[in-house]
């Protein structure tokens, strides 16, 4: 579903059976801003985690109390159902589902084309109306951020990037969230998982060798994460995803 005209007006009741027979048959189902509220009359969403614009969060949490809203995330898969949140975010959605199935070579050259970042950090609160002043502070967290993508295979914490940027933990704390959407482990973690996909699809290292580069410390712990988050093993994701070329047109069956 791309979207829906009017989030007070149910959809038809030929609309609604049909995507609760598509689920029934086993489709993944995927709503984008608004579309979020059909999957929602069509109760395809209860007892799910869900996302959907920021502006209608909270009307979608009061009129659906069955559903798990979360407002201040871009996207949320949960078990075969992906709801978005605004415009923008559909096409993080989209990159994410194209991720799953192609492989992040894939999605990052989808994003090229589309001239948008293959992986935004953060959430909906980045863009919430809300006041984050350009300080001298912000722009050393900036230049931090961009640091610690360089240097993944560090011991990060914390209190650590804290003391880098020169703040206290309680400042930095806020800043982060401000600027990123994202508490700074979750950061963390999503970063490093990220480049042990692209490690994994496109150097022969070994799983080991790719634990220590993004910065995991142990294979057992990769292995941990990918089960948890990838619902995967890294040596599967590898065998599922290594030898995509680039130079090839990214091309989905319509049954995907």
């Amino acid at each position: 579903m791309p979207s829906w005209r009017n989030v007070c007006e149910r959809p038809p009741d030929r609309l609604l059976n049909a995507l609760r027979a598509a689920r029934k048959n086993g489709a993944y189902i995927v709503g984008l801003c608004l579309g979020v509220h059909v999957l929602a009359e069509a109760g395809l969403l209860n007892g799910r985690n869900a996302t959907t614009h920021w502006e209608y969060a909270s009307q979608m949490a009061a009129n659906f109390p069955a559903i798990n809203v979360h407002p201040d995330v871009l996207y949320v898969e949960d078990d075969g159902v992906m709801t978005s949140a605004g415009t923008a975010a559909g096409l993080d959605a989209c990159l994410q589902i194209v991720r799953q199935r192609l492989g992040s070579a894939r999605a990052s050259q989808a994003a090229r084309r589309l001239v948008i970042p293959p992986h935004r950090d953060g959430g909906q609160a980045q863009f919430i109306k809300q006041s984050l002043p350009l300080t001298a502070g912000g722009h050393r967290l900036t230049l931090l951020i961009e640091s610690v993508r360089k240097r993944l295979h560090e011991g990060h914490d914390l209190d650590s990037l804290a003391a880098q940027a020169r703040m206290s933990r309680r400042s930095f704390t806020r800043q982060f969230k401000a600027l990123t959407g994202s508490t700074v482990l979750h950061w963390l973690l999503t970063e490093r998982i990220h480049l042990a996909q692209r490690l994994l699809e496109e150097t022969d290292q070994a799983i080991e060798g790719v634990a220590e580069l993004a910065g995991f410390g142990s294979a057992e712990m990769l292995r941990f994460h990918f089960r948890k988050i990838l619902r995967t093993t890294p040596a599967g994701w590898r065998r599922s995803f290594r030898g995509h070329p680039l130079s090839e047109e990214i091309k989905v069956s319509p049954d995907s």
